[in-house]
């Protein structure tokens, strides 16, 4: 190659690397012109993102202060920082703020300390007599950042939602948060590892949860806007665990769901229902009232009987009230002792607390009559236990059995009989003063007896037989129910007394035997039977001459009426003496009633006037009457008239008496009547009864005559011997039944015969006999 062809290559070769430079000058440039606009765009980038991160932090009045090796610069929020240097009272200095918050608390200078030499997260609340600072501290490289913020005096203490949910997540029970229909909304770890996912969405999204009930309840919270808790079953990390889950809506919307594992608990609450159960079963059968109060001095248990006792509403009893509120509501109703000073009574009774050892018994006296006797006792758990029995009844059981004591021996001291006990083991245990008296042996020798031997060697010598007494020891001490049945009888005393005995068997074992001096009772018995033979003989001498005589009166009579008849009829007699006749044999007519009475009174009392009983038409009864009597009422210018109602009928009676009674009451009723008057018969039916009516317009009855109007042998205004209502009175309740008056006075007079409607021989009402 010539020198030539060589200076062509190397300037042919230095042309090309020339061009080639100048091709990669450009390129280079393009790249670096490039790289200088992604430079720029980003730094304009970074720009607006500080503005904004300025303006937020602003926005948000809270102050970002970066800590590295040169010291301590304010990045954002002047004023957060300025409000923060005021509440510690430090200089508006960044620097200033962060060694206050050194000083302020000793665990607070160990978190910033952490914070900066080893990039631990910290967040705490420094407070001061002016308010609060919240510290929130992140690690960044080599530099520390502290956002410093005042705290809200409502919110003060409270953590921010980053510090929630770390706290949150701590927690071994599953939480979360759920929106109104129920649906997750955020849920802590242990709740997306026990759900199984990832987050609460996903959660909503595959339609997971740990417990449907749970759901619900978070439901019925939002509802209800409150606290809503619930106890369930669930599985749990492949074990059946027991969680207690609560309820509560949030502000601004959603429901707050926690959890707490009480499986431990509801296994001892199971095991512990069924001793408490089997506990207040067995209380609650018990009278007296029971009461445990806990270390608290609230009531933990109680028994029926106490609520009871107290008459204390269940509901309330149920909220667990203080000893001081239960004795508070005793008081207000009056169902404690009444005391002077109830301050100092109460803290006495409270005091009891303290004293651990045994405490007497007490007597409460309430002002409703009622005595309690209470039993305080320190309780194994703490506490105590207080048992309150009612011994009212008993108080009242042994004051009425001293009373029944005292009354007993009064009565027995007071009894004419010599009145002893024995108990089943032969001692005397009571006698009466008249038993000393009797036997003549004084009250020491009696109580220095031992038993009943030795109260039969004091009164043998007033009665030897030894037999008598033998059998008497039977009655007392022997066991066999035969020998000690009731016995009696009587017997003679070495003085020549007679006596009567008897012995009774007593509920409780003992045996009661009794002396009775009867010498003069049975010598008046005597005396009384010869007495009784003498008024029976006197009474049949009596019906005798009673019957005799009116025989013997009767017997003349008869002759008396039957010539006055015929003299009456006699012809040449003259008016006047016609008249004399007349009267003759109305005189000796009436006698002859009287003494027809007298004999029918006899005979009643003398218990042989026997009825014969038949079917009497009432109505044929008051028309018979009414004619037999109806000469004597045109005779005194009255009118006497008959009102009986269709539906009378029949009555069972006597018919002769019957006519009897209503001839007296007529005769009795005419002779009361005035001319021109008015006499009524009538009879009715009520009743299971027929009365039989005889009404008069006459002058009545005074009120001191009624009284007696039925008494026998009472004057009457017009002769005779007063026998004729007594008679009536004494038929009709041989009838069985009763007569009545009802007078006024100047208005009339109405007697009333109540008969029954049946009627069987001898009926007779005793307590109405003569």
């Amino acid at each position: 190659m010539t020198s030539s062809d060589l200076i062509l290559a190397a300037t042919a070769g230095a042309v090309c690397l020339a061009l080639c430079a100048t091709l990669w000058a450009m390129s280079q440039r393009r790249r670096f012109e490039d790289h200088l606009a992604r430079l720029k765009a980003r730094a304009t980038s970074l720009e607006t993102r500080l503005m904004d991160s300025q303006g937020a932090a602003e926005a948000f009045e809270s102050a970002l202060v970066v800590i590295h090796d040169g010291g301590v610069d304010l990045v954002s929020g002047e004023d957060a920082l300025a409000e923060c240097a005021r509440i510690l009272d430090v200089d508006a200095d960044a620097q200033a703020v962060v060694v206050a918050l050194t000083e302020a608390d000793p665990a607070h200078a160990h978190k910033l300390k952490a914070l900066f030499e080893q990039g631990e997260v910290c967040a705490f609340e420094a407070r001061s007599p002016r308010g609060g600072v919240v510290v929130e501290g992140r690690a960044a490289g080599t530099r520390a950042w502290l956002r410093l913020a005042a705290a809200v005096d409502d919110e003060s203490g409270l953590p921010d939602a980053g510090r929630f949910a770390a706290f949150m997540d701590g927690l071994v029970e599953p939480a979360w948060i759920s929106g109104a229909d129920g649906a997750p909304v955020w849920g802590n770890a242990a709740y997306l590892r026990v759900v199984g996912v990832e987050t609460a969405a996903d959660a909503t999204r595959d339609n997971k949860s740990i417990d449907r009930a749970a759901d619900a309840l978070a439901v019925e919270a939002a509802k209800a806007g409150e606290l809503r808790e619930l106890v369930r079953w669930v599985p749990l990390d492949g074990r059946r665990r027991a969680l207690r889950f609560s309820a509560q809506p949030l502000d601004g919307g959603g429901v707050g769901v926690f959890s707490s594992d009480v499986t431990e608990v509801e296994d001892m609450r199971d095991a512990l229902k069924k001793h408490v159960a089997a506990h207040d079963e067995t209380l609650n059968h018990i009278a007296d009232a029971v009461a445990i109060f806990s270390a608290g001095r609230r009531l933990a248990f109680h028994n029926t009987a106490f609520a009871e006792l107290w008459g204390l509403e269940p509901a309330w009893l149920a909220e667990r009230p203080t000893h001081g509120e239960v004795l508070d509501r005793l008081r207000q109703r009056r169902r404690l002792p009444e005391t002077v000073d109830y301050a100092k009574w109460k803290a006495a009774e409270l005091a009891r607390y303290e004293d651990l050892g045994p405490q007497a018994d007490e007597l409460w006296d309430l002002p409703d009559g009622r005595t309690l006797r209470v039993v305080r006792q320190p309780h194994p758990l703490g506490g105590m236990l207080l048992l309150y029995s009612d011994i009212t009844g008993e108080l009242r059981l042994k004051a009425q059995y001293n009373a029944l004591i005292q009354v007993q021996q009064a009565t027995l001291d007071k009894l004419n009989d010599a009145v002893a006990v024995f108990g089943s083991d032969g001692r005397l245990r009571l006698h009466n003063e008249a038993f000393e008296t009797f036997w003549n042996v004084s009250a020491q020798a009696l109580e220095a007896a031992v038993d009943f031997e030795g109260v039969v060697e004091l009164c043998v010598p007033r009665l030897h037989d030894l037999s008598f007494w033998r059998e008497l020891k039977g009655r007392v001490a022997d066991p066999d129910p035969q020998m000690r049945a009731p016995t009696s009888g009587e017997t003679r005393t070495s003085d020549n007394r007679i006596i009567v005995y008897q012995s009774r068997p007593l509920p409780d074992g003992a045996t009661l035997i009794a002396f009775a001096d009867v010498t003069d009772t049975r010598q008046l018995e005597s005396a009384l039977a010869d007495r009784s033979q003498a008024l029976t003989e006197a009474e049949r001498l009596k019906r005798d001459f009673v019957g005799n005589v009116s025989y013997e009166l009767r017997t003349p009579l008869t002759t008396i009426i039957g010539y006055s008849e015929l003299l009456e009829r006699a012809d040449g007699l003259s008016d006047r003496s016609r008249g004399h006749v007349a009267s003759v044999r109305a005189a000796a007519t009436q006698l002859a009633r009287s003494i027809d009475d007298v004999l029918d009174m006899a005979q009643i009392d003398a218990g042989e006037m026997a009825l014969e009983i038949e079917d009497i038409r009432v109505a044929g009864l008051l028309s018979d009457a009414q004619e037999r009597s109806l000469k004597l009422a045109q005779i005194g210018g009255v009118t006497l008239s008959v009102e009986c109602d269709k539906d009378v009928g029949l009555i069972r009676g006597d018919h002769k008496r019957l006519s009897q009674i209503l001839d007296h009451l007529i005769e009795n009723a005419l002779r009361q009547t005035p001319p021109d008057g008015v006499v009524t018969l009538s009879a009715r039916r009520a009743l299971g009864e027929v009365r039989l009516d005889v009404t008069d317009t006459g002058r009545g009855v005074p009120f001191h005559v009624q009284a007696h109007i039925f008494d026998r042998f009472v004057g009457r205004d017009r002769g005779g011997p007063g026998l004729g209502l007594a008679l009536v009175k004494a038929l009709v309740e041989l009838h069985g039944g009763w007569v009545a008056l009802e007078s006024e006075p100047g208005a009339g007079s109405m007697f009333t015969c109540h008969l029954p409607e049946t009627q069987q021989p001898g009926a007779a009402q005793p307590e109405f006999g003569f």
